[in-house]
């Protein structure tokens, strides 16, 4: 980059003068003093000329002899002048010669520059162009980052999108089978006489990821007049009574002295599954076997596609929410107050998930479920009532959390023998994009050109969680997700290190399997 003009000393100027130029001269260990260029006539400058043909700058013009014409004398001037202010031979005092290829002369900033120029001052001499490394993302603690650029999230969600006639001939699949299942548990000699479909789950959430091969599905019992009693202060895990128990209740076989016995209840449930799908011929389907506190009643597809189906048994009350969900959906600031109060007048459920208890479980309890509101905040996840609808403005919510889910699956498959995975599942995900959605509950926080910034803060908090070891459960904040009652720290520590490396190199696990 050439030097500036009007800033050489009087020195420098004298001695270029003095001496026959062939070439510019570079100037070193001259002070500079900061001065202000001098004036150079309106007439005289480029863009300014009044008369004669335009010409290069700096061109040179050779005087011919005396020329009687006043018209070429007065040209003759003209060019002189020009050639004073533009051109390498004749210089105005004060303007510095265009410098040989080199670095620049050092100089002050006049006070006029001072101000814009001090950054630059103190920095040191420039170096030798090189060639920059490429740029690896450095993890950021805190939220708000820019998100490594290294990688194309549109790329890896078109991969995630599914098919329409994959998911029809799923859905056609799996809803044959449960109407079946559900018209049995609907006879008259069976316990389950008052049971409802309750369609849950990722697939009925629309946020399915890679293919439509697993599905859950809640079969609903309402059981009015149950008193609940929390285990150990849990919050989330609970002893179902009757408060009234009148002759004739089918559920009664159930009790365990005064307690509805989630164990006895669902080992019943499983049963008349296991024997009704004998009766199906037109699908091939078995019970998977069963899984040491599991809820669930999982069903396995083989033909014409493999498909899982969790079916799972819901004690539905309708009665108010338990105190230990108070302060939980911590959603007026996202979807309003109003959303809030009509969500939890609601029904809430109870599944046969059992509390852990020492190295065992107690099979006696059953855990609070919200999974039928999930479902609804998702549906309805904007601020604006028409977020993401067909005349509104498209956030990227579901796409941050669809990536999430993905990471984690991915991880999973890379670790397949590894054990510290084995007890993280989607849900810890969801639970942190719900938190995530609670701190950013604008629209304009989650638009749409924002979806790798977006994910990265969606990390960012679920790497929090996980080196705090602190998750709360959205509904029951007292209830700690990633507590070592659930999770030991070893398992925590090994998901956190891996992310890291996948954030940091550009989420190369996306690329794989």
């Amino acid at each position: 980059m050439a030097p500036r003009r009007g800033k050489a000393t009087g020195a420098a100027s004298e001695a270029e003068a003095a001496a026959p130029r062939v070439s510019a001269p570079r100037v070193k260990g001259v002070p500079t003093e900061p001065r202000e260029s001098p004036a150079v006539p309106d007439a005289a400058r480029p863009s300014a000329r009044r008369c004669g043909p335009a010409r290069p700058s700096g061109s040179r013009r050779k005087k011919s002899g005396p020329d009687p014409q006043e018209k070429r004398q007065v040209r003759a001037r003209a060019a002189r002048a020009e050639d004073r202010v533009e051109g390498p031979p004749a210089r105005t005092e004060g303007v510095m010669p265009p410098a040989a290829p080199g670095p620049p002369l050092p100089r002050r900033a006049s006070r006029r520059e001072g101000t814009a120029r001090s950054a630059r001052e103190r920095r040191p001499q420039p170096r030798p162009t090189e060639v920059p490394e490429p740029l690896v993302p450095v993890p950021s603690l805190g939220r708000g980052k820019e998100a490594p650029g290294s990688w194309k999230p549109r790329a890896v969600l078109e991969k995630l999108r599914l098919s329409r006639q994959e998911i029809s001939e799923a859905a056609e699949v799996v809803n044959r089978l449960t109407d079946h299942l559900l018209r049995r548990l609907q006879s008259c000699e069976s316990e389950f006489k008052g049971v409802a479909l309750l369609r849950t789950g990722s697939y009925y959430e629309r946020v399915k990821i890679s293919a439509p091969n697993e599905f859950d599905v809640m079969f609903k019992l309402e059981v009015p007049r149950i008193q609940l009693e929390e285990y150990y202060n849990s919050g989330a895990h609970y002893f179902v009574k009757f408060k009234r128990n009148p002759k004739g209740n089918p559920l009664g076989q159930f009790l365990e002295g005064e307690i509805l016995s989630a164990s006895k209840m669902l080992s019943k449930f499983r049963k008349i599954i296991k024997e009704e799908i004998k009766n199906i011929e037109d699908t091939d389907v078995m019970v998977e076997r069963k899984r040491r506190g599991s809820p669930a009643v999982t069903l396995l597809v083989r033909k014409p596609k493999e498909i899982s189906v969790d079916i799972i048994l819901a004690l539905e009350s309708k009665s108010s929410w338990p105190a230990s969900t108070m302060g939980g959906l911590p959603i007026s600031n996202w979807l309003g107050a109003k959303v809030r109060n009509s969500l939890r007048r609601q029904p809430f459920y109870l599944v046969p998930k059992h509390a852990k208890e020492g190295s065992g479980f107690q099979e006696e309890t059953w855990r609070l479920s919200f999974s039928h509101i999930e479902k609804e905040i998702l549906k309805n996840h904007g601020q604006s009532k028409t977020c993401c609808e067909i005349d509104g403005v498209k956030c990227c919510r579901k796409e941050c959390l669809k990536l999430m889910k993905y990471l984690l699956e991915q991880l999973k498959k890379k670790f397949g023998n590894r054990k510290e995975l084995d007890k993280f599942c989607s849900y810890h995900v969801k639970t942190a994009f719900f938190h995530v959605c609670t701190q950013d509950p604008d629209d304009s926080q989650w638009h749409s050109k924002d979806l790798e910034l977006c994910f990265d803060n969606c990390v960012t908090y679920f790497l929090q969680c996980l080196k705090t070891e602190q998750l709360e459960h959205y509904f029951i904040p007292e209830f700690n997700l990633f507590s070592r009652d659930h999770i030991d720290k070893l398992s925590k520590e090994f998901l956190s290190k891996q992310i890291e490396y996948e954030r940091n190199n550009g989420f190369p696990v996306f690329g794989e399997f």
